[in-house]
């Protein structure tokens, strides 16, 4: 059975043609719970950008990076409430590719899938040496040290998904509560040492440097779109989604909001100069040897990011091969309870190739970050226009994507040279389509 909606272009009375591909259900009935999903959602955002960015930010924008990481915090609202109600009503592995889909048609589905997707490695090499770095320097080492334990987490997180996502949701569960304690304790016991001196001068650099910390900032705030892949794993997706989409919306913008605070007001100037800030702040309220445990809290922060994106992934990966928007031995795991372990270990592959060509050429991961928030601002522009089109106008759901798309319009014209490269993944994902009409028409024509 297909569902049916009205094709782009079609007049609002013309008579509806079929959808390819599966039928997003209401009900799949899953096995994740609302506690779970917020665990994966908090880890799926709260991840690598508390433990770097708050520093670079300041680097950019002085205290003024401050008004990046409100208005960031601010976008999240009608962004997660716009993919959690999409989620709520078509829950599907597939998620943004498939409302891509019902709303616009298998080219724009294979597009944002492709850019999903093909994020997720470079994005993940870049966080797990991020985590690396915080190793390093509590237990010495330099590049190897971090490199090593780059290289463990994405094994680790790789064997995690490959067990299953109920053990996934179980230890998502698990760090989602350590790190929020010890992310608590690391600015509560900071803040005594808290100056507001050093929030002057307030815009060292000028209000227009704001923009350049916000486009940066989009790696902290990635992440709202990635929970809609899982949607279909949910016990009751109606409910569980848009509770535990609320939690995390919440507890993401305390916490970063007061991190980012605590790296200015307590370490001023300096935060611009180190490449872990969290352990400062530790350092600040504990002393030197807190370095060792902040540097615990990047490596479980890290895994948990790495952990929520390779699980969305491989069901995104399984589900584009179930759509024929990318190779067919992709396909075995898009069902519900199933482990797309081919998907996983191409995506884990592929990440294990970006983490060495970073090595090799030594370039840093300053550009693996902007080059991944382009293709998740790409993925949320096209996610927030399906939002407009599949769900009841004046449902709320309808009105957190009208506000979301102006945001998303200013983040993408921020971007830059960075849409090159979802531009180039487009390219390579609509090409992929053409070959296989192509294949599919030569083979029809044979057979006459």
């Amino acid at each position: 059975m297909t569902e049916t909606v009205r094709q782009p272009g079609a007049a609002p009375g013309a008579t509806p043609g079929p959808t390819s591909g599966p039928t997003p259900g209401p009900a799949p009935g899953g096995r994740f719970t609302a506690p779970q999903a917020t665990a994966l959602y908090v880890g799926a955002v709260l991840g690598t950008g508390v433990i770097t960015l708050p520093a670079l930010a300041a680097d950019a924008a002085g205290p003024a990076s401050l008004v990046a990481w409100a208005a960031l915090v601010l976008l999240s609202v009608p962004l997660a409430s716009a993919f959690a109600a999409l989620g709520a009503r078509h829950p599907d592995a597939g998620g943004v590719s498939t409302y891509a889909r019902l709303a616009f048609g298998e080219r724009a589905a294979a597009v944002v899938g492709w850019c999903f997707y093909l994020a997720v490695p470079p994005g993940a090499a870049a966080a797990a040496l991020f985590g690396g770095a915080y190793a390093a320097e509590a237990l010495g080492g330099g590049d190897a040290t971090a490199l090593g334990t780059a290289a463990a987490l994405m094994a680790a997180v790789t064997a995690a998904n490959a067990a299953g996502l109920r053990v996934t949701g179980r230890i998502q569960l698990a760090l989602g509560g350590l790190l929020v304690t010890l992310l608590v304790v690391a600015v509560a016991l900071s803040l005594p040492h808290a100056r507001l001196d050093n929030l002057q001068p307030f815009a060292p650099h000028g209000w227009a440097a704001v923009g350049p910390a916000a486009t940066m900032l989009v790696w902290s705030f990635a992440g709202w779109e990635a929970i809609t892949h899982l949607a279909a794993e949910l016990r009751r997706p109606a409910r569980d989604l848009p509770r535990a989409t609320g939690a995390a919306v919440v507890i993401v913008g305390v916490l970063y909001l007061s991190v980012a605070f605590a790296v200015i007001a307590v370490l001023g100037a300096s935060a611009a100069d180190t490449e872990a800030p969290l352990g400062e702040l530790m350092a600040a309220g504990l002393g030197g040897d807190a370095r060792h445990l902040a540097a615990v809290a990047a490596v479980l922060l890290t895994f948990g990011t790495m952990n929520a994106y390779y699980a969305a992934a491989a069901k995104l990966g399984a589900a584009l091969g179930r759509d024929g928007a990318a190779p067919a031995w992709l396909a075995r795991g898009s069902t519900v309870g199933e482990v797309p372990r081919r998907s996983l270990a191409l995506v884990s592959g592929l990440a294990l190739l970006a983490l060495g060509a970073v090595t090799a050429a030594d370039i840093g991961v300053r550009p693996l970050v902007l080059l991944t928030t382009g293709s998740f601002v790409t993925v949320y522009a096209v996610g927030v226009a399906a939002a407009l089109r599949l769900l009841p106008r004046r449902s709320k759901g309808h009105a957190a994507a009208c506000v979301a798309l102006v945001a998303i319009a200013a983040l993408l014209a921020m971007s830059g040279v960075y849409l090159l490269w979802p531009l180039a993944v487009s390219g390579a994902a609509l090409l992929y389509l053409g070959l296989r009409k192509g294949s599919r028409s030569g083979v029809s024509t044979m057979g006459r």
